[in-house]
């Protein structure tokens, strides 16, 4: 009996987390949501967002220096207390004109 429970518990331990899967839908994602990390955190926010509009503009090039800018005016932008409320990808296009 002791072994099968010795079995067991090594086998439990052993065993991978399972992780579950969240889906996020980044067009109602506000900007404090952002700002508050309570989503996701706001770099993978950011990559995500410069993905979306380069697959747009059906664009494959990457500019890290581009993203870090943007990500910049976007976290200005939305310390704006007009923008608070808004949804990011709201503020991200009047940011691209």
């Amino acid at each position: 009996m002791r072994r099968i429970t010795l079995i067991a518990f090594v086998t439990f331990l052993t065993t991978p987390a399972v992780h579950a899967q969240v889906t996020i839908e980044v067009s109602k994602i506000t900007c404090d949501q952002y700002l508050g990390f309570s989503v996701a955190d706001p770099r993978d926010i950011n990559i995500w967002l410069s993905g979306y509009y380069h697959g747009q503009q059906g664009s494959t090039a990457f500019d890290p220096q581009r993203l870090k800018e943007m990500a910049d005016k976007l976290q200005r932008a939305c310390f704006l207390n007009e923008n608070s409320k808004l949804p990011v990808i709201q503020v991200i296009k009047k940011i691209l004109g």
